[in-house]
């Protein structure tokens, strides 16, 4: 349970500001059609978070435990250097739905979007961290729905009134908890 709070928590308060909320806004400005904008999301992330969950549980097989303490460790601070950079969104992402309709559009967007973006790098290493991935999975892709789909629903006026530098100044806080605690070999965050 502790993998599925602390994957849903750290990744919908590191999604604030992130590049895919600003897609989650330009998409649903541009289409104005919630529904298969949420559920492209929905789907990209399942695939991209699963992806991302079977290769953190696949490297706790190859990576000795005290190698993987260190590396978890470090990415989890890493993460939280990456946390404080904000994301900005190229307009050609935005440009599929011509071809793919909308859900298609948000599919392909949001799933290249998430390559090598630090919710998918979280989901690899909390996934490794926990040795639960399918929790890990479920909990990371709540997180980004959390975050994005009042994005679609209310779009830019809402971005404007939360304070991007202090949420991800929490996020970032959570990240760096994390990797100190990793590496200071404490295995529960919560007792």
């Amino acid at each position: 349970m502790e993998a599925l709070i602390i994957s849903t928590g750290v990744v919908a308060l590191a999604e604030i500001g992130d590049k895919t909320q600003l897609l989650a806004f330009i998409l649903a400005a541009r289409f104005k059609r919630p529904v298969p904008i949420i559920l492209g999301i929905l789907a990209a992330t399942l695939l991209n978070h699963g992806l991302a969950g079977a290769l953190g549980a696949w490297i706790t097989t190859v990576v000795t435990p005290e190698a993987m303490r260190w590396v978890l460790g470090l990415s989890f601070i890493g993460m939280a250097i990456w946390t404080l950079i904000p994301d900005e969104i190229e307009e050609e992402e935005t440009q599929l739905a011509t071809q793919f309709g909308v859900f298609g559009a948000t599919l392909i967007t949001f799933f290249l979007a998430e390559m090598g973006d630090k919710t998918q790098i979280a989901t690899v290493a909390l996934a490794a961290h926990y040795g639960v991935p399918v929790m890990v999975v479920i909990g990371t892709t709540l997180g980004m729905l959390i975050a994005d789909v009042p994005a679609v629903f209310v779009g830019n006026k809402f971005a404007e009134k939360i304070p991007m530098k202090v949420v991800h100044a929490i996020a970032a806080g959570i990240f760096a908890v994390m990797g100190v605690l990793t590496l200071l070999k404490v295995e529960k965050l919560f007792a």
